[in-house]
């Protein structure tokens, strides 16, 4: 008897967690391909950047996660608190299943990707606080013939650019609270802070610890709490066929560390100064094909001066009910060249995509593709594979893999 009223009592205490918490979905993605990269070799470390071939090629061949779709598990859920006002959350969590990082491994920890919490009503929109996306990574998913995919040009070209206007990790602003809008009749807004935190040269916050006649150029940073904070707003607009997005972000006197993430070109830095963005994009959907394009500009007031432009257009062809065939072309453009005023030089990296998907069922897709990646005289070493790419030369990516949704 007493073993029953024990059950019992632990049944109830489930039950009533179970209505304490509503709506709570867990959900993911997992995506795993084969990839091989090759292209032409450059001069090895120590040059920057590397601008003579020495023969032979850089190559990669294997298996990488993500290539369609970020490879994720996450967490999201609702408790309605009345009147139309509800409590949200979402934990989302990065993972990449060839080499067992994330939480599948201790040893690197879970890699979040967005994390946040807030308060969201109807007829007011949402606020949140947490780790979040910026308007810059919808709006050039929105207009992206392969929605973001890591091997579409206007992806890792304005990734490597280290533009934060991109469907990437960059567009991913910890310390946020952003501010979302309902849906008036198609329109809709965005507005988000992300807060810098930034620490000075003795680890503190203190002004009185810190002197800035005596200290290194930005050692007092942490004294100042604009630094390295961003802000952004986004405009969105669809109706029926039709979608338009207007994007300007702002990084705040920018201090330490890399800016741009290509290897080969890790000597760059910021000190102090901003990075502004700005970014227009629009695609119309004619049912047997879906045009697209967008034009995005990056004004870097640092002494490295990574000024670049980025143009895209795209298109994307269903064929066989089931299945589209997904074109892109892109041409990231340095100011004047970004190295040392060379503006005498060609300072562009074009890009070409051909990719097929095919929907397996409502939640497996297959996908595969073909990537043309070139880089000019003093731009940086681009393509879509890491380690690949060398200045001044082309290379080619061949893709295929298989994307699971739950």
């Amino acid at each position: 008897m007493q073993k029953k009223l024990i059950a019992l009592a632990v049944a109830g205490l489930a039950s009533g967690a179970a209505v304490a918490q509503t709506n709570v979905t867990l959900y993911g993605i997992a995506d795993l391909g084969y990839v091989y990269s090759k292209g032409d070799n450059g001069l090895p470390g120590g040059t920057n950047p590397p601008i003579l071939a020495i023969g032979g090629s850089n190559q990669f061949s294997g298996i990488q996660s993500g290539l369609l779709s970020g490879s994720r598990i996450g967490f999201k859920g609702e408790e309605a608190l009345g009147n139309g006002l509800k409590a949200i959350f979402t934990l989302e969590y990065g993972i990449t299943p060839d080499t067992n990082s994330g939480i599948g491994n201790a040893s690197y920890g879970p890699n979040a990707r967005q994390t946040f919490v807030g308060l969201a009503h109807n007829n007011w929109g949402s606020l949140t606080l947490g780790r979040q996306y910026s308007p810059g990574y919808q709006a050039t998913a929105n207009n992206d013939p392969a929605a973001g995919a890591v091997f579409e040009p206007q992806s890792y070209l304005s990734a490597q650019g280290g533009n934060t206007i991109t469907p990437n990790n960059a567009a991913r602003w910890n310390n946020a609270i952003a501010y979302t809008s309902p849906n008036w009749g198609g329109f809709s807004a965005k507005a988000i802070y992300g807060f810098g935190e930034t620490a000075n040269a003795n680890g503190t916050f203190s002004s009185q610890t810190c002197d800035p006649a005596a200290a290194p150029a930005g050692a007092c940073a942490g004294t100042n709490p604009d630094v390295n904070g961003k802000w952004a707003v986004g405009f969105n607009f669809a109706s029926g066929p039709f979608n338009a997005d207007l994007v300007y972000q702002q990084r705040g006197l920018v201090t330490g560390g890399s800016i741009l993430s290509t290897p080969g070109f890790a000597v760059f830095g910021a000190n102090g100064q901003n990075i502004n963005e700005w970014y227009v994009g629009a695609s119309y959907d004619f049912k047997v094909v879906k045009i697209m394009g967008s034009y995005q500009a990056q004004n870097d007031k640092n002494a490295v001066n990574l000024d670049n432009q980025l143009w895209s257009i795209g298109a994307v062809i269903p064929v066989l009910g089931n299945s589209n065939i997904h074109l892109a072309y892109a041409q990231l453009m340095w100011d004047g060249g970004h190295l040392l005023g060379r503006d005498w030089l060609v300072n562009n990296n074009d890009s070409a995509m051909i990719a097929w998907t095919t929907n397996l069922s409502k939640r497996t897709t297959f996908y595969a593709g073909y990537v043309w990646n070139g880089n000019d005289n003093w731009a940086l070493n681009a393509g879509p594979v890491a380690g690949v790419g060398a200045v001044n030369q082309d290379n080619n990516t061949f893709l295929a893999g298989l994307r699971h949704t739950f």
